[in-house]
């Protein structure tokens, strides 16, 4: 066991070091903070605090995990062999940063706490995150500091004991819209054709006919292909519907077309199933409970996961929404229109709520890609150039690497075959 002496015990410290210690190395941890039992221990340990007890391996500490509530922090990002860091720790210290208060204030989305202008849908702006503005983003630094941290201590104590995790891929497919054309009713079919009509849409149009006729497959209607593609891969699969109310930003198929209620449960036999959450959910619980409920009902399995819509991530309510409705898990940490690790990590983390300073008991799993965020390249080489960076970092810390895509992506004509090109991430990212 690593011992770790502190000068106080928090919450946000204890939080943050087991997550970089436990989660990411695998390293069992203590604390305390009596001098006598720190010198009595005999194996690995260090300290961190202001200042060290004599010549051991220690972390000078920032004031932020001792501290409660929000405040304005001043960033400086500074660079520790390749890698950039923040929160500078002076001479004395082991490391030259705070790894713990950098960690803890990318895991807990301290900046998406302070005042910001949100985006069109309300989500907080990726131009606004230090990662985005210091051109790290694509990198999960925090799990890059716990490696390099494990490197430093193992120097100095080379028995230090370990676990390693696995790498995993988990590719996820998320129904906002299950269908183009087919299965919409006759109100929101001739509302459609109308303003393809207004707008010149005319190939819309032929299409619309063509699958009403039943000429042509609905080109959003790819769910049993990529359950025969995902069949010829031992990866992760998973596929969020939303199974909500029609309004102004939900447009999914009604959940009384037995269709689509059908074709939920055919899923459901092949795969993981679980809730997109609709936008009115983000603002009512109750609407949140019942949706919940209902495709839980439907496909007879409780539903723990859930992914918001437009991953719209609102620091802490909707965690806390989350939880008070029962959901364990969520899957949208991350940018639609962005490749990269909004929380700094590649590896799942229980979402810790600053404003009452507890862990909540939701754990979070970051994605890295949203398929959203290919759509401005013109090859498949130009997006292998970019998922192979981020690949090698994650498989190089043994982490998650998660992608979401959409159905109805994946069903739209494009430069890129989407198909194609979603089989061939499989295959070269699922070992």
């Amino acid at each position: 066991m690593l011992l770790i002496f502190t000068h106080k015990v928090t919450n946000r410290l204890t939080y943050t070091a087991k997550q970089i210690f436990e989660k990411i190395l695998g390293v069992e941890i203590g604390f305390t903070t009596k001098v006598e039992d720190f010198i009595k221990h005999s194996g690995p340990k260090m300290t961190y605090s202001k200042q060290p007890l004599q010549n051991e391996f220690f972390i000078r500490s920032n004031d932020l995990l001792f501290e409660q509530g929000i405040n304005d922090l001043e960033i400086n990002v500074s660079d520790w062999d390749g890698i950039p860091c923040f929160f500078a720790a002076g001479e004395k210290s082991t490391l030259p940063f705070d790894i713990f208060s950098a960690s803890f204030f990318l895991l807990s989305r301290y900046e998406e706490y302070l005042p910001h202008v949100k985006d069109s849908v309300g989500r907080f702006p990726v131009k606004e995150s230090i990662a985005y503005q210091n051109k790290f983003l694509n990198v999960p630094v925090v799990d890059l500091w716990a490696y390099k941290l494990l490197e430093a201590l193992k120097e100095r104590f080379p028995n230090l004991e370990t676990k390693e995790n696995d790498y995993q891929f988990t590719s996820i497919i998320n129904v906002t819209t299950s269908h183009a054309f087919a299965k919409r009713g006759i109100s929101r079919t001739l509302g459609g054709f109308f303003i393809d009509l207004g707008n010149f849409k005319f190939r819309n149009i032929i299409k619309r006919f063509a699958v009403l006729l039943g000429i042509q497959k609905d080109p959003y209607d790819n769910f049993f292909e990529l359950v025969e593609i995902h069949k010829k891969f031992p990866i992760k699969s998973m596929f969020f519907f939303q199974f909500a109310k029609h309004s102004a930003h939900d447009k999914n198929v009604s959940t009384n077309n037995n269709k689509f209620r059908f074709l939920i449960k055919s899923i459901a036999d092949y795969s993981i199933v679980s809730l997109s959450t609709s936008f009115m959910s983000s603002s009512d619980n109750n609407v949140l409970r019942e949706e919940k409920r209902q495709l839980g009902n439907l496909i007879n399995r409780p539903i723990s996961y859930s992914r918001l819509r437009y991953n719209r991530v609102n620091v802490p309510a909707a965690y806390r929404n989350l939880v008070e409705t029962e959901f364990t898990d969520d899957f949208s940490m991350g940018y639609t229109h962005e490749i990269g690790f909004r929380a700094g990590t590649c590896t799942p983390f229980y979402f810790y709520d600053i404003n009452t300073e507890i862990r909540q008991p939701i754990k979070i799993h970051p994605f890295a890609m949203h398929d959203y965020s290919l759509v401005n390249f013109k090859s498949k080489d130009e997006v292998f150039e970019k998922l192979d960076e981020v690949y090698r970092v994650v498989k190089q810390v043994r982490g998650d690497l998660t992608f979401v895509f959409s159905n109805e992506l994946l069903g739209s004509e494009h430069d890129l075959n989407w198909m194609e090109l979603y089989q061939s991430i499989l295959k070269r990212y699922y070992v």
